[in-house]
């Protein structure tokens, strides 16, 4: 199965051409979609020089309450606009400075710091997706270290006294992220379309748990619940049921958040939805190819059966002979 990237590649193509030490200033106006109906959009405003960077996402403001602003400010400093592109919920601006016009330049001199930085920015994305989940994997933090010193040995869900964060992230799928003292779980809400998506997500989902049972047995813990949302959340307001809904939950214990392990749990974790989806078309495509291979098979051993030397003349009662398809 392929790996999904983590960064938009368009995104880190065009930053590498525009940012190379020899390239000459020219202008740039592009839109970029990717995922979850992200969009990014490339462009050069005011001068050839300078370089704007915008993404919108429909989840923004959920990600607010989550500490997505310190984040960002966290991750790219001075590139962070105050007030983004009309139409978009984050901006950056990279200037490569004007001499002549005495404009300094804010991209660092060195190649490896700016490929770093190439590679920061096109990781936007996740980095902005990343924001409750680092809220969520403090709040663990605290909560075990309270733990252990009241020496709880049983988990007890309603003790936990964390919310559970929720991420709308598209028109009716949502991320929901409740951290306790021994565990962080991460439930997607999914909407499937037609009744093979379902067979197929079943399926897929069957494959990661008995994965983890055969051989990977550090894999997070995976549940899927049809129509019904898990116990975690059944208290959230809003939550669909249906045939056409399920939930995939995926259990984080302490040894996946390791100080080591959490940005690279959160980069794998976070395009899940993606990931199920386009594997889940993958093998439809898959099938569908099968079966137009078998049907053009028996195709032609059907036309393999036709007689070659097909009978030309007919015999009457008399016994005349006459040729068909003459007059």
């Amino acid at each position: 199965m392929l790996l999904l990237q983590y960064h938009n590649l368009l995104l880190q193509t065009i930053l590498t051409e525009r940012l190379a030490i020899d390239a000459s200033p020219s202008s740039i106006d592009q839109i970029v979609s990717d995922f979850d109906n992200v969009a990014f959009h490339i462009s050069t405003p005011e001068r050839k020089s300078s370089i704007l960077i915008s993404l919108y996402i429909k989840c923004f403001n959920d990600l607010q309450k989550y500490g997505v602003e310190e984040l960002l400010q966290r991750k790219y400093g001075d590139y962070l606009l105050p007030t983004p592109e009309y139409g978009y919920n984050v901006s950056l601006m990279l200037d490569l400075g004007d001499k002549e016009a005495g404009i300094p330049s804010n991209i660092p001199e060195e190649a490896e710091a700016r490929q770093d930085l190439i590679n920061e920015i096109a990781l936007l994305k996740r980095n902005v997706i990343a924001a409750p989940f680092e809220i969520a994997f403090d709040k663990f933090d605290q909560l075990s270290a309270e733990a252990a010193e009241k020496s709880l040995e049983l988990y007890v869900p309603e003790d936990s006294g964390a919310e559970v964060m929720a991420i709308h992230y598209r028109d009716e799928e949502s991320i929901f992220i409740k951290p306790s003292h021994d565990r962080v779980t991460v439930i997607f809400s999914t909407i499937f379309k037609d009744e093979t998506d379902r067979v197929f997500g079943k399926v897929f989902l069957q494959e990661f748990v008995d994965a983890r049972r055969r051989a990977i047995q550090n894999a997070p813990q995976v549940l899927y619940s049809h129509k019904e949302p898990p116990l975690e959340i059944r208290h959230v307001p809003g939550l669909k049921t249906g045939d056409d809904i399920g939930y995939a939950t995926f259990v984080l214990f302490p040894r996946h958040l390791a100080p080591q392990r959490r940005q690279n749990c959160i980069s794998h974790i976070q395009i899940f939805r993606d990931y199920f989806h386009y594997h889940i078309k993958c093998s439809k495509a898959y099938m569908h190819s099968r079966m137009r291979y078998r049907v053009s098979e028996f195709l032609k051993v059907l036309n393999r059966a036709k007689p070659e030397n097909a009978e030309k003349e007919k015999k009457t009662a008399s016994g005349r002979r006459f040729e068909i398809g003459r007059r």
